[in-house]
């Protein structure tokens, strides 16, 4: 199953190339891929609270996006296109 134009997928932005796998896949392996980045980011909450970091890590997300912006958007970018091939991956 081909889900986009290997030219499209060069020429559009990680971002973008995850909001379209999300909507053209299947849509019963995007639920599960979408449920297990929540899982990890209620365990990695639970982390934070557990040691107390909880408004440190809010700072750091204001910060990051402000003072780093090159490196914030890099790891956005990185998470996109592991989930892309996360879904990807399953529906071949």
């Amino acid at each position: 199953m081909q889900l986009f134009d290997d030219d499209d997928f060069m020429m559009t932005s990680p971002r973008e190339n995850f909001f379209q796998i999300l909507h053209t896949a299947n849509r019963n392996i995007v639920d599960q891929e979408i449920e297990r980045l929540i899982e990890r980011l209620a365990v990695a909450e639970k982390m934070l609270e557990d040691h107390g970091l909880e408004e440190a890590y809010e700072r750091n997300v204001q910060s990051m996006a402000a003072t780093e912006p090159q490196e914030f958007e890099n790891r956005k970018n990185s998470l996109f296109i592991e989930t892309v091939g996360n879904i990807v991956t399953q529906c071949e």
